[in-house]
């Protein structure tokens, strides 16, 4: 006899398939193969309830990695097989407001999860969700929100649990609980069950998949989703990219290369000069200093502070050379102004470490769009 789930899946032509690697949208599970419930939305696989346990489990631990290292211990008194042989999925708090450590897990055996990953893959649908059917349904405020399909009656709980039945075994699965209220959607249920509220779901397929993606995915751990491979066009412009960023860090490279020496070029114009005007000068050592001593400072002269400031600013930046492209330098009285081109998110406070490290009284201004504006003061 066929499993319920398969009960209306009909032997014969298949439904027409997306080709792969270009396969998305909703697609069921039925049985061996894959059909298409919806070419909309992003790729989810919906797989019977029937194969899936779906428990509320209480996790108080204070991160994701504690939580799925302490699974195993916590689910092992409710299920009958050995924890080894299972597939634990952990999935959104069920209740964040009354039960904030309440999580919804699923369990699957670990060789039906393999079969229906590689049969996902075989279908070009390697990066697809997975959800269990029954949390397309919406969460009850109390009691069964209940789905007659496909001869399946499918029972999503208030407590964000749920699991599917024959429909015949509804009565008296429904008294085995205790008689839950119903809400009840879909094909109208048996007469002998009595219905709280009878009311058709109106989402569309998209919003059920958000939510129930939302839930759980059973793609997690050893099985989960693969990324799809690249276009051709995502892949060229991938490239394109990787290479006008190492372009970038060799202009960058080479202008640090040639401000070095555009240096080294002036140092020595410098100290020629020096030798010329100031014979006998000693030049050995802190050459700005040197030279800053000989600038005249007369009663009627002020010192020239923009030379020695914007030395100074330059060796503290020294270390950043490669990280900075300076396009405006401004001198006003004691101020010194610096405007430089967008760099990481990250640049001025590392500009401003730099300044702060050379006893520089500075600071350094991001701009909304990502230039950075650096000010420093002669002292």
């Amino acid at each position: 006899m066929r499993p319920t789930h398969e009960a209306s899946v009909t032997r014969g032509a298949r439904t027409p398939d997306l080709p792969p690697p270009h396969a998305g949208g909703v697609w069921t599970l039925a049985g061996d193969r894959l059909i298409i419930v919806s070419a909309e939305g992003p790729a989810t696989v919906l797989v019977p309830t029937e194969r899936v346990r779906l428990l509320a489990v209480d996790l108080p631990l204070p991160n994701r990695a504690r939580r799925l290292a302490a699974l195993p211990f916590a689910i092992e008194d409710q299920v009958a097989e050995p924890v080894e042989s299972l597939h634990l999925a952990l999935g959104a708090r069920v209740d964040p407001a009354a039960s904030p450590n309440r999580y919804l897990v699923g369990v699957v055996r670990a060789e039906i999860m393999a079969q229906w990953a590689a049969l996902a893959e075989a279908q070009g649908l390697a990066g697809a969700s997975m959800v269990p059917d029954v949390l397309l349904l919406p969460r009850p405020a109390e009691g069964w929100a209940v789905e007659l399909r496909d001869g399946r009656a499918l029972v999503l709980a208030a407590d964000g649990t749920g699991f599917a039945v024959p429909a015949a075994l509804l009565g008296s699965t429904w008294e085995a609980a205790g008689r839950p209220r119903i809400h009840a959607l879909g094909e109208p249920l048996d007469s002998t069950l009595p219905v709280g509220i009878s009311t058709p779901d109106l989402r569309d397929i998209n919003a059920k998949i958000d939510i129930a993606t939302a839930e759980l995915d059973l793609r997690q751990g050893a099985f989960a989703a693969r990324r799809e491979r690249l276009s051709n066009g995502w892949r060229r412009l991938g490239w394109i990219l990787a290479i006008g960023g190492a372009a970038h860090v060799l202009i960058a490279g080479g202008d640090a290369l040639m401000l070095r020496s555009i240096a080294d070029r002036r140092a020595a114009e410098t100290r020629a000069l020096v030798a010329v005007s100031a014979p006998g000068t000693d030049l050995t050592g802190d050459l700005k200093g040197i030279v800053t001593d000989l600038l005249p400072t007369g009663a009627t002269q002020a010192p020239d502070r923009f030379v020695p400031l914007l030395a100074r600013v330059s060796a503290a930046l020294n270390p950043l050379a490669g990280s900075i492209a300076v396009r405006a330098v401004r001198y006003d009285g004691s101020v010194l102004t610096l405007d430089c081109e967008p760099g990481a998110p990250d640049l001025a406070a590392r500009i401003a470490e730099a300044l702060k490290a050379g006893r520089i009284q500075g600071q350094a201004t991001a701009s909304p769009d990502g230039s950075v504006r650096i000010t420093a003061r002669a002292a």
